[in-house]
């Protein structure tokens, strides 16, 4: 069984659909490790509830970024992970640290990248007019939600949406697709290589377009 430690800082959603999963024995993996640079996120709660390991790191200890970075690397290597998963946490990472779990670490963004990079993708969305929006599981890179997308999750936006019901409907979508994700890496089916995400040994083509 393979090894995932899971970063958060908030109330954990996600990090309860992958343990969900892995008590069913349908993620091909254990999650060994929950870390937070939070103290009072919700998702240790969620942690302890279901026997995981907790560590909490507060960003506001250390000096500077390459500091904290450099205390988060020994603690998740600890744990001797074969995957690291990024679950809502609230940081941006140093390039020595996603260098460190290159092809190893994936994170889930709300959004149909490479649309909406960044924060309050529900917002722009809204705001652009689109007609749907949706969620991408990707490999971290150094590029800030740049690296490549593994799946996508594609919702509709009605008229009079607002933030809250477009968030709502692409986290049920987010609890679908992070699991089965993190399944495909633990059974060896998914990988990066030379910069590109690959399923079954076949390229997965780019998911979103940028102009759309």
């Amino acid at each position: 069984m393979k090894r995932i430690v899971v970063l958060i800082s908030g109330n954990g959603s996600n990090l309860q659909a992958l343990l969900d999963q892995s008590a069913a024995g349908l993620l091909g993996g254990d999650v060994v490790a929950v870390v937070s640079n939070k103290a009072d996120a919700y998702g240790l709660e969620r942690a302890r509830i279901a026997g995981t390991a907790t560590a909490v790191l507060p960003s506001k200890d250390y000096a500077d970024r390459d500091s904290f970075d450099a205390a988060l690397m020994t603690q998740i290597d600890s744990y001797a992970p074969d995957l690291v998963v990024l679950a809502g946490f609230m940081r941006i990472l140093t390039p020595g640290f996603v260098r460190h779990y290159q092809g190893r670490m994936i994170n889930i963004h709300p959004s149909l990248l490479p649309k909406y990079q960044g924060l309050h993708t529900h917002k722009r969305a809204i705001e652009a007019g689109d007609s749907e929006h949706g969620c991408s599981v990707h490999f971290v890179t150094e590029e800030l939600d740049g690296g490549p997308v593994a799946l996508q999750a594609r919702v509709p936006i009605f008229a009079g949406d607002d933030e809250a019901a477009v968030a709502e409907r692409v986290q049920v979508q987010e609890h679908a697709i992070y699991p089965l994700v993190v399944r495909w890496f633990c059974d060896g089916r998914l990988m990066m290589q030379q910069g590109s995400a690959f399923l079954d040994g076949t390229l997965l083509p780019a998911q979103g377009h940028a102009g759309e």
